[in-house]
């Protein structure tokens, strides 16, 4: 990959123009001064080392020098540089519910967009733990197996919608179970699935899938997200006006707070339940409970920064410089320019 650190400096390749305009119009003035003195052949003749064509090749030079230059501050970068470390930490997997009740309001500006601005957040805190992203709602999909690329996931988070599932419910025992066996096998770190959902689980049975996972050593917590009361589920007609989810009797269906489910499915995980609000996701408080997990030294590949390529255009640029230096401005006798 290659790309520049300062692209506002290229503005400067605008001046261009203007030298060139400014290099013909002394050229012009030039031609103007010798035939006001004299016959211009003759006045070449009085003048017979004079060379306008170096004259020629020591602007254009001056032009590639001075775009060589801006090319250079403009911090060209190629590549990148990779360096293996050892790291030590856990093993995280996130089951985000992506269902079409995380579009609910009650916080705002809809669950599901307030909880990826907290597990942006949850990733930028992490140091040296893994992470992996799984969403759900009929079906659970992985989204990002483990990995300790926090820019990656950070990337896959801001893609999540609930179009990314297309069989719509909440099926949180099967994000659990998936998450169970998207860990990595060979890895001593501890794990833990963090289950993000507003807890209206229609599909299968969570809380068995957690003690199942308990056996297995891996924590499950859950954090639940909306109203215990309900409120209706926003979304937007063929027409583009704005409307809710409605049953088959024309009623609007209103999406509430699990809680029950979602605190018997911690408990079975052997983990904590913690409700979401406004101003509080609780991951904080999971975050502390994830930190006394047991940790695993692994290699990460870390990608440092780009390899820096200034020095090259500078290096022409020098060349440049010298070159133009040695060409006088009159002809040699062997008459190369």
């Amino acid at each position: 990959m290659f790309q520049f650190s300062y692209n506002g400096y290229f503005y400067a390749f605008a001046l261009i123009p203007l030298f060139v305009m400014l290099f013909i119009r002394m050229r012009i003035i030039r031609k103007r001064n010798i035939r006001r003195f004299g016959d211009e052949e003759l006045v070449s003749r009085l003048m017979p080392e004079a060379s306008s064509r170096k004259v020629l090749w020591k602007f254009v030079l001056l032009l590639l020098l001075f775009s060589l230059m801006i090319t250079g501050i403009a911090g060209p970068k190629f590549g990148t540089k990779i360096e293996s470390q050892k790291r030590k930490g856990s093993e995280i997997i996130i089951a985000l519910d992506v269902s079409n009740s995380m579009m609910a309001e009650d916080i705002a500006p809809n669950r599901l967009e307030r909880a990826k601005q907290a597990l942006s957040k949850l990733v930028d805190r992490l140091g040296d733990d893994k992470i992996g992203l799984i969403v759900f709602a009929g079906e659970a999909f992985v989204q990002l197996p483990i990995t300790n690329d926090y820019v990656s996931a950070k990337m896959f988070l801001g893609t999540i919608s609930p179009d990314i599932v297309p069989v719509q419910g909440t099926a949180i025992g099967k994000a659990i179970t998936l998450a169970t066996s998207s860990f990595s096998p060979a890895s001593n770190a501890g794990k833990a699935v963090i289950v993000i959902t507003d807890g209206e689980n229609h599909e299968d049975n969570p809380v068995e899938a957690a003690r199942e996972a308990a056996k297995k050593d891996i924590i499950v917590h859950t954090i639940g997200i909306g109203s215990v009361q309900g409120t209706p589920i926003p979304i937007r007609t063929k027409s583009g006006q704005r409307d809710f989810i409605k049953d088959r009797a024309g009623n609007v269906v209103m999406s509430r707070l699990d809680e029950t489910t979602l605190q018997e499915t911690a408990s079975a995980g052997k983990g904590i339940y913690v409700r979401a609000t406004a101003s509080n996701m609780g991951l904080t408080d999971v975050l502390d409970e994830i930190s006394d997990l047991e940790k695993s030294e692994y290699d990460a590949k870390i990608i440092v920064d780009y390899a820096e390529w200034f020095q090259w255009p500078f290096g022409a640029a020098l060349l440049l410089l010298l070159t133009e230096l040695l060409i006088s401005g009159k002809r040699n006798k062997f008459r190369l320019f």
